[in-house]
């Protein structure tokens, strides 16, 4: 895994600004802490920070294909290609002879044997920079569920690129401004697709393709979810989910480093470790490792709230036991969360506010931290929720019928409003129900239709899809930052795009069909799990309740409140956030005050350590 950075002009000579694209470069040396690379063309430059995970010594990059002594072409690359060998053999069959034993000369060399319809062959989550030397042409491309970043900003006569938006900024071309549809991106839990926040700055979509070159930029999207009728039945379905994942993690868990599984005792996660765990012993290899976090005092001290009903640590020791797994706990101070220092570290890492789950950001960065101690590379659950239906709101009938994004609904949405404390005027002119509305309108408009399918099922089709496209897009960002900003490579075996295209065709009463959620998942798993988690309900990622959290995070917005220079104050109620403060800890939902309290915060550390202009 790496971080990537460069940019093209077609207006000028680029070889000689090494300097810009250095400072490009060493943005990224926390996705790729092993090595770094630069490569030059007249009209492009290209840069590279490595995570060294398969081919330790060959995998070098930026990587040319040659001909006869010429640069037929140059890649830069982050990710990993699952299916990487397969592909290999069929090109060795067609006359290509590698130098390396990487993954990374695998894409390169298909684009040469395949053109740009090289990205349909690909299994893996990816994105890369790959210039054409004899077409003076830029591809800019990312894999289909996003599970890597790639961010763009184009230029009079080119394009500025990295995988993120702080190696686009180190370019002097790019201004450091936020106007008011960024601002709207970051106050809503709602994610645009190909908005980059920063005013000019794109996100390439999960499956699309950006070709650049002397006429222009344009766009292609190469895949994206597509409605087909479901002919198994649940028996044939059950035994292809089953199938699927396990083909599934025995790719993922190919590596020349060490490797782990990260574990909450939940379904996702115990699945994802009990088929690592059966994919090394078949290979003489093992026990898996696994990773859990917990906070000092919780597993004793745990207290049943509105969103996580049950501890993780006694389902983690069942797992644990159940496979032989080789695990380590990761146990987290409360009041460290709130430190300032790793507070700018994870703002660093982000880019962006670290509003909401608040607490989690923080955590996730020091569970990773812990964890690369021990492994270079994690699996873990992420986003079976989104493909099999694990949130309580698929099941609750409010959330499903209101014509909004289901995690904003009265039953959830309280955990996800960081608004609480702006100014109602700055809200006014931001209309930000005007933009929720056209946000899901859009989104809406996108869900693919099946004919005859029924009222019932197209409704959960559309459930289905906002959360594959916006939902999970957010949780995939705050796991690639967090890991990639202490150097650790994490792996998502559920965004395998063959797993996620069948589950998301299946009719919705096979995906709920013993009236619980993630019931394909459950009944294609059970035999490898112990009963225990087998029967635990859904529980999401542990956020600290220890009260002490609260209180820093009130003593510092009393702080930003006391210096008349804190640039987040002219955007705040007073009044309300007087109110907050003057209210003990505890007295209200402190899920709700604490993400209006992690919003300011992280707002006014950005506005001031980023040095942005808001143009509202």
């Amino acid at each position: 895994m790496c971080g990537l950075a460069g940019w093209v002009d077609f207006a000028r000579d680029v070889t000689g600004q090494r300097d810009v694209l250095s400072d490009m470069t060493e943005t990224m040396i926390c996705r790729g802490p092993d090595a770094g690379g630069m490569w030059f063309d007249q009209h492009a430059a290209l840069g590279h920070r490595r995570l060294s995970i398969i081919d330790l010594d060959g995998g070098r990059q930026p990587m040319t294909a040659e001909e006869d002594g010429r640069e037929l072409a140059c890649l830069t690359y982050t990710g990993e290609v699952y299916n990487f060998e397969e592909l290999r053999r069929e090109l060795e069959s067609r006359g290509h002879r590698f130098r390396t034993r990487s993954d990374t000369e695998v894409v390169l060399r298909g684009y040469l044997e395949w053109g740009e319809d090289l990205v349909s062959r690909l299994n893996g989550m990816y994105a890369f920079a790959l210039w054409d030397v004899r077409k003076q042409e830029l591809l800019l491309i990312r894999d289909r569920m996003g599970v890597k970043p790639l961010f763009y900003f184009p230029l009079p006569e080119g394009v500025v690129f990295g995988s993120e938006p702080k190696a686009i900024l180190a370019h002097p071309a790019v201004p450091r401004r936020v106007d008011a549809s960024g601002l709207r991106e970051v106050l809503e839990m709602v994610k645009t697709p190909e908005h980059g926040v920063f005013a000019g700055l794109h996100e390439v979509r999960p499956g699309q393709l950006v070709r650049v070159g002397r006429q222009g930029l344009s766009k292609r999207q190469y895949w994206s979810l597509e409605a087909r009728e479901h002919t198994d039945d649940l028996d044939t379905t059950v035994g292809t989910v089953r199938e699927l994942l396990e083909d599934i993690v025995s790719r993922q868990i190919v590596a020349d480093v060490p490797l782990g599984s990260l574990l909450s005792g939940g379904l996702d996660s115990s699945v994802i470790t009990a088929l690592a765990a059966k994919g090394l012993s078949a290979r003489g290899e093992g026990p898996v490792r696994s990773f859990s976090v917990d906070f000092a005092d919780h597993g004793a001290g745990f207290v049943e709230d509105p969103v996580r009903g049950t501890s993780d640590a006694p389902f983690v020791r069942d797992l644990v036991k159940h496979v032989g797994a080789d695990h380590r706990e990761i146990i987290i101070d409360s009041k460290e969360l709130a430190d300032p220092q790793l507070r700018a570290s994870v703002l660093r890492a982000l880019d962006l506010p670290p509003a909401y789950w608040g607490d989690m950001w923080p955590s996730l960065y020091r569970l990773f931290q812990a964890v690369r101690g021990e492994s270079t590379v994690a699996l873990s659950g992420e986003s079976a929720d989104e493909v099999f239906g694990g949130y309580r709101w698929f099941f609750d009938q409010e959330a499903v019928q209101a014509q909004t994004f289901p995690w904003l609904t009265s039953a959830t949405g309280k955990y996800f409003d960081g608004k609480s404390l702006f100014d109602p005027g700055l809200m006014q002119k931001l209309d930000m129900p005007g933009f929720l509305r056209d946000s899901y309108a859009q989104a809406i408009g996108e869900t693919p239709r099946l004919v005859g399918e029924s009222a019932q099922n197209r409704r959960m089709r559309e459930m289905s899809y906002v959360n594959l496209t916006r939902f999970v897009q957010t949780l995939l960002d705050r796991k690639d930052r967090m890991s990639m900003a202490v150097g650790l490579e994490v792996r998502v075996p559920f965004c395998d795009h063959r797993l996620v295209e069948y589950v998301f065709n299946t009719p919705w009463e096979m995906k709920s069909f013993d009236g619980r959620e993630k019931s394909l998942l459950r009944a294609a798993t059970a035999d490898l799990l112990p009963q225990s988690i087998v029967e635990r309900v859904k529980s999401p990622y542990p956020t600290t309740q220890d009260p002490a959290y609260e209180q820093a995070l009130r003593d510092s917005l009393a702080a930003v409140v006391d210096d008349s220079g804190s640039p987040v104050l002219p955007l705040l109620d007073a009044a309300e956030v007087k109110r907050l403060l003057a209210t003990p800890v505890g007295a209200m939902s402190a899920q709700y005050e604490r993400s209006g309290l992690e919003m300011a915060l992280g707002l006014n550390s950005w506005l001031s350590s980023y040095d942005i202009t808001l143009d509202i």
